[in-house]
């Protein structure tokens, strides 16, 4: 959407739930799920992208109908890393890092979620990351490592937590569940607490009937990873997209995982940032036995 539809559409649930949350919930859910205007492939990482083996992997998407993932490949080592965007990001913006993946040996698979970059479609959510991080899986066999940003890094330990098997997870700027979503949404749109709690419950409904709540069970706070998984969790002190707070939830429910917190990066400047592509880099290509003491 344009930032006017979204003023259009924030102002008319504003105004229905104030009478009845239900009715604002029942509007917001599919303006919460809409993925709306992305990210452009920047030119700078064209070169990278034009490199790129691509494929499809299928997924049943939102619709339950099938959807194809684009894929893309790099490199030829045996040690594979994913990497998951985030919400309206696309498998571009990790440019930088792949190119320091495949000098050190990795193969390097990305992939553009539905609506998102080369793969169609104008909603999604969660499911979506996670069955395509399993779908990846099953097709290179055990992981070296996933590295999510945003609401990749989210969909990346509720997939790991979830059975996905990776020996090691990056994350960048990780929300610590979906409530933290929901929340920003609700901030974001402006509507009131009650209709929140609509959406919420709706929300719910709809992905997980039958469930009283389903959220503790995609909740990275409430799902940490297993300990075997070793884990770097990484995260800007002046993020305004997703707080610093919930990196505080996500190191308190896994005590095993290396902390680093940068400053002055914000929410997406961060995976071109030295400090981000030295630290995945150095954490990705050192034995396990080095990552703890």
């Amino acid at each position: 959407m344009t930032t006017i539809q979204e003023r259009v559409i924030g102002g008319s649930i504003r105004t229905v739930g104030a009478f009845s949350p239900r009715a604002g919930a029942a509007l917001a859910l599919p303006v919460f799920m809409s993925v709306g205007r992305g990210q452009r492939l920047a030119e700078d990482a064209i070169p990278t992208m034009e490199l790129a083996r691509r494929s499809t992997v299928r997924i049943d998407g939102l619709a339950r109908k099938g959807i194809d993932v684009r894929v893309y490949e790099w490199g030829n080592g045996a040690d594979v890393v994913v990497l998951a965007h985030g919400w309206r990001g696309r498998a571009s913006q990790f440019a930088t890092l792949v190119r320091d993946l495949v000098f050190e040996g990795f193969r390097v698979v990305a992939f553009d979620a539905p609506g998102h970059g080369e793969t169609p479609g104008r909603a999604t959510y969660l499911f979506d990351w996670t069955d395509t991080l399993v779908e990846l899986q099953r097709k290179y066999g055990l992981l070296h490592a996933i590295v999510g940003h945003s609401f990749g890094a989210l969909a990346a330990l509720v997939a790991v937590s979830g059975g996905v098997a990776t020996r090691r997870v990056v994350t960048v700027a990780a929300p610590a569940d979906a409530d933290t979503l929901l929340s920003q949404f609700s901030g974001l749109v402006g509507f009131g607490h009650t209709t929140a709690a609509a959406l919420r419950a709706r929300f719910a409904a709809r992905f997980f009937p039958g469930e009283e709540d389903p959220f503790p069970r995609i909740s990275a706070a409430e799902q940490p990873v297993p300990e075997s998984t070793e884990l770097l969790v990484l995260h800007d002190r002046a993020d305004r997209v997703v707080p610093i707070s919930d990196l505080d939830r996500l190191a308190a429910a896994n005590p095993h995982a290396r902390v680093v917190v940068t400053e002055g990066l914000g929410h997406n400047r961060i995976l071109a940032a030295d400090r981000f592509l030295d630290e995945t880099v150095d954490f990705l290509v050192k034995p396990s036995s080095e990552h703890f003491g």
